[in-house]
């Protein structure tokens, strides 16, 4: 046969890792000097910049003859890495977007190179045995006393939201409950409840006021209360680390009506599920293991690429609506035969194996390495909110529960703060967030990044003041 064409080689096989070495070191390279040119937490100079740098270094991206692998990646991964926005800056502060872990990384380079597909035990032999362990091990860290907790892999939060509220839909119901089941959120939930309802055919949720950024147990008590006449069944979800200020709902409380009333609880811990693995902190998420489902993402406050979601459950029964059988996936006799059944565990048929980062993170750092960093995260958030709290020119909106802060210069009004942002943004010093409260508009600063140090916040704080009108 024919010699293949140079820049073919595969990343599999016992010939994989030689070809793929020289490509990792063009890879780091670029990594190394894109960061170098952008000198700071995002490329300066706003959209139009960025869009022009990007196509007048990368077009033609089909050419008719190929530059070669070296080529195409020196240019696009230098590209791509000069016009990020790199959350491992201490700057970039605005979104539930991580720094990953170089341990997690480097296991997803692995993933790639070997590329299962997790719907069927013949594409994914012992990546199939690791999920069902990891996923496992997770689950029962949210379901300490179940005798048989699970936890599906998902793409992030909006997905688990999604499986969560489905398996609410599917779930069986007493005789007297035969309409569709009814959504009911606080004003701080996350907008993927929403969409799931629009997605799943369900009326739209019942959304109960957040004045004070969580859900008051009165309000949803009077809510569940006027719901009890209704012929369906009422999915209750709480939220355990909001997008705008990291509240946490108070879940035992709910919890309590949940079981009251009989409707079923459904937490979206996105973001302040990885509390879990902290000694100082996990005291937060009591009730948590009341939920019939929870939501977690380890690409928050868990430093894993993306993607890392899971979606916890105390027993396997819970995901038997999910079943599903394709005869070249999971054909009865060969499930019949020992073979396992992949099939339920996503609504997606070819995915990832995304539980190879994380299972590889887990035993590397164990519980306790994990909690150091949630720990360290969280106090660097409280620093934040102490260096803002002491200073003449700010105002703090709150101390912080998670590690998102909110606060703005004293006496800037809306539009001011949000031109503020938008200079930072486009000079390319700081990446911060927007939130809006019912007190109004404020400066959003995220911490994910553990090494985060004071004189890092003091620059922020710094930078802020600099573009303030005065």
């Amino acid at each position: 046969m024919p010699v293949a064409p140079a820049g073919t080689a595969l990343a599999g096989g016992t010939n994989g890792p030689r070809a793929l070495r020289p490509l990792l070191d063009t890879v780091l390279d670029a990594l190394t000097t894109g960061a170098q040119d952008r000198s700071g937490p995002l490329p300066s100079g706003g959209p139009d910049t960025v869009a022009r740098a990007v196509r007048d270094t990368c077009l033609p991206l089909l050419p008719e003859h190929g530059t070669g692998p070296h080529a195409a990646l020196r240019t696009l991964v230098h590209t791509l890495a000069a016009g990020a926005a790199d959350p491992a800056d201490p700057h970039c502060a605005a979104h539930l977007h991580c720094p990953p872990l170089a341990v997690a990384t480097a296991a997803d380079l692995a993933a790639g190179a070997l590329n299962p597909s997790m719907d069927s035990w013949d594409q994914a032999p012992a990546a199939s045995e690791l999920e069902t362990l990891t996923s496992r091990e997770l689950a029962a860290l949210v379901y300490p006393q179940a005798a048989e907790p699970d936890a599906l892999i998902t793409t992030g939060g909006t997905e688990s939201n999604q499986l969560g509220i489905l398996l609410a839909r599917e779930a069986p119901h007493p005789p007297h409950t035969n309409g569709p089941l009814q959504i009911v959120c606080g004003a701080n939930a996350h907008h993927s409840i929403h969409r799931a309802a629009w997605l799943l055919g369900l009326p739209e949720p019942v959304t109960l006021p957040t004045p004070d950024g969580t859900l008051d147990p009165d309000t949803v008590r009077t809510c569940l209360a006027e719901l009890a006449a209704r012929t369906g069944p009422v999915l209750l979800t709480a939220t355990a680390g909001t997008t705008d200020t990291g509240a946490i709902d108070p879940l035992p409380a709910l919890a309590d009506l949940a079981d009251h009333h009989g409707a079923r609880l459904h937490i979206d811990a996105s973001y302040g599920g990885p509390l879990l693995f902290s000694d100082t902190h996990h005291t937060a998420l009591n009730g948590l293991a009341r939920a019939h489902t929870v939501t977690l993402d380890l690409h928050k406050l868990g430093w894993q690429p993306v993607a890392a979601g899971l979606l916890a459950v105390p027993g396997p029964t819970t995901l038997a609506p999910l079943g599903h059988q394709a005869d070249y996936l999971n054909a009865d006799d060969d499930t019949e035969a020992g073979l396992p059944d992949l099939l339920g565990r996503s609504l997606r048929t070819t995915r990832r194996p995304d539980i190879l980062k994380i299972a590889v993170t887990l035993k590397a750092l164990g519980r306790q390495g994990l909690g150091d960093l949630v720990d360290r995260t969280l106090a660097a958030a409280r620093t934040l909110a102490d260096l803002i709290d002491a200073h003449p020119h700010y105002e703090l909106h709150s101390h912080p529960t998670l590690t998102t802060v909110l606060f703005r210069p004293t006496d800037a009004d809306d539009t001011t703060l949000a031109a503020i942002r938008r200079s930072l943004l486009t000079e390319g010093h700081a990446v911060l967030g927007r939130a809006t409260t019912p007190t109004g508009l404020w400066l959003k600063a995220t911490l994910l990044n553990p090494h985060t140090q004071p004189g890092d916040l003091t620059t922020l704080l710094k930078l802020v003041e600099g573009h303030t009108p005065r």
